[in-house]
């Protein structure tokens, strides 16, 4: 299934518990805007490169669109679509006010200079600036992309328009970064996940982890979970996988992986199949890597209790009903993995104010949005008797929809969303 098929399918699962009608849903699954261009560099070789970028606006009924910009040779329409839809729902989720976008170049970063990426990202920018800004839609950080990133394209934006720090988020703090945004995204799903397990009277110290994915979310998420007295077990990245039953110490492996460029070989580990990962034997497990990783042929082998999704669209449909079935409970990403994009949030406040926040206001404000999330999305899950998922969407789609009603839309569905 294609990852566009795969958000439409939650989104209707959820609107048909809605009742807001096919109409209203072909309203709110319709991008607003998609545009395609050819990013034509000269290589370091002299040799002339194009490569294929995207942006994607889905929603701006609530605010300035919001969403990552990612480098990758997978990248293409369908996937940036779908992760724009996906920001929509997630910033509704966290009660930010902002919709979603999304963007991307069909590109292989490793096998670029960093001379070749920064003309790819200013490429990008001449053919796009017109379309983003402060008050239209804020780039960020996604797979491929960094901080150094983000500064070229401030620096490449500002030349048409002046210097506007705010454009994008996920910036060096030299230029208007946030403290606290680069640990975001796995400081969330550490409250995300304490919170689940609370409310089944469970602490992340009785409990063993597999976290897929060792990069920036993963690494983060790992750290924090680990400092929390968690056992994780299983490990996994690019350059592969590692187990230990008695806990794989955290610390010393961001150590080594910083050292070697990946977890590969970690002496106090043992090696195993990157795909015995999400099937090895454990109560959390933790996709934070690459999306449509939990399929109908695994799903039936998964052995955690828990799911927490610190990836962009990493179930396919088909697993996730066999994980309903089974009980298992799963957190989905437009709620757990939103910590970047609040924190992103927060650095845009602080652009636009021009007044810079200490870390532990950062940490406090996002741990806050997180909790107030998990209330409003576990309150839908008891009143209905559903999955976390579906009622996440619920909550989305019904605040993307008032936004939507009360901004003049005039159309039936819309108006008693508002009024209920």
């Amino acid at each position: 299934m294609k990852a566009s098929e795969a958000t439409t399918y939650y989104f209707q699962r959820a609107a048909k518990n809605l009742g807001i009608g096919t109409r209203l849903e072909r309203v709110l699954l319709a991008p607003r805007r998609e545009v395609k261009v050819e990013c034509i560099i000269e290589r370091d070789s002299g040799e002339l490169a194009s490569y294929s970028a995207f942006r994607v606006q889905h929603d701006n009924s609530r605010g300035p669109m919001k969403g990552g910009l990612r480098y990758h040779p997978d990248v293409d329409r369908d996937e940036v679509n779908s992760l724009a839809s996906l920001m929509t729902w997630k910033t509704a989720v966290a009660n930010i006010p902002y919709g979603g976008a999304k963007g991307g170049i069909n590109c292989d970063p490793r096998q670029l200079s960093y001379a070749e990426l920064q003309r790819i990202t200013r490429a990008f920018i001449d053919q796009t600036h017109d379309i983003i800004g402060p008050t239209l839609d804020i780039p960020a950080p996604d797979m491929g992309t960094n901080a150094q990133t983000m500064a070229w394209i401030v620096d490449q934006y500002s030349k048409y328009h002046g210097w506007t720090p705010s454009v994008v988020t996920g910036k060096p703090l030299e230029l208007g970064g946030s403290e606290g945004r680069e640990a975001a995204t796995g400081r969330g799903l550490a409250y995300a996940t304490e919170a689940l397990l609370a409310d089944d009277g469970k602490q992340v110290s009785e409990l063993t982890f597999a976290v897929q994915g060792f990069g920036n979310v993963g690494a983060w998420l790992s750290r924090f979970l680990y400092a929390g007295g968690a056992k994780i077990i299983a490990v996994s990245d690019a350059t592969g996988a590692i187990e230990n039953p008695n806990g794989i110490d955290v610390e010393a492996l961001s150590r080594y992986a910083d050292e070697t460029g990946g977890i590969s070989g970690f002496p106090h580990a043992t090696a195993m199949r990157a795909n015995d990962l999400l099937t090895t034997k454990c109560d959390v497990l933790i996709p934070a890597a690459l999306g449509n990783v939990l399929t109908e042929e695994n799903a039936v082998h998964i052995q955690a209790k828990y799911i927490i999704e610190g990836a962009n669209g990493p179930t396919d449909p088909l697993a996730d009903e066999i994980f309903i079935k089974r009980g298992i409970k799963v957190l989905p990403d437009i709620f757990a993995n939103s910590g970047g994009v609040i924190v992103s949030y927060f650095e845009w406040v602080q652009n636009v104010q021009q007044f810079r926040w200490r870390e532990d206001r950062v940490n406090a404000e996002l741990k806050a949005l997180m909790l107030e999330s998990y209330t409003e999305i576990k309150k839908i899950v008891k009143a209905g008797s559903l999955d976390f998922r579906t009622a996440a969407f619920q909550l989305a789609i019904s605040r993307v929809a008032r936004a939507t009603a009360l901004r003049g839309l005039e159309h039936e569905s819309f108006c008693m969303l508002v009024q209920h």
